[in-house]
């Protein structure tokens, strides 16, 4: 399944450096990490409003376009800081199998003992 994601990586690394006029991904690259992280909140915003209706109206259409729009730009974002798609999903696979409450707990005492 994750191989779509791969396709889309190496598609966003393609265009990163392609021209602004005709390439999206371009275009968000050069105006900064302010904007990519503008168009994240955007769709954030977007995707919780289609979640929202989606549990009142049972039509899920809208919240798997926004769904995906909001994976797109996150994954321009780190495309934009040099994140790679392999990092994110080896820290998906070291959190499987661990209760979220117990990760949350291991993360919060590792902050504490950093500060």
């Amino acid at each position: 399944m994750s191989d779509i994601l791969l396709r889309l990586e190496q598609t966003i690394r393609d265009r990163r450096t392609s021209d602004p006029a005709d390439s999206y991904v371009s275009s968000l690259q050069r105006q900064g990490i302010n904007r990519i992280l503008e168009k994240i909140g955007e769709e954030a915003t977007e995707t919780i409003i289609a979640a929202k209706d989606a549990s009142v109206s049972g039509k899920r259409g809208d919240l798997i376009h926004e769904t995906a729009d909001l994976w797109f730009h996150t994954m321009v974002m780190a495309d934009h800081l040099d994140v790679s798609l392999d990092s994110i999903l080896k820290e998906l696979e070291r959190r499987f199998g661990t209760s979220g409450l117990a990760e949350k707990k291991s993360r919060s005492e590792s902050n504490a003992t950093r500060n």
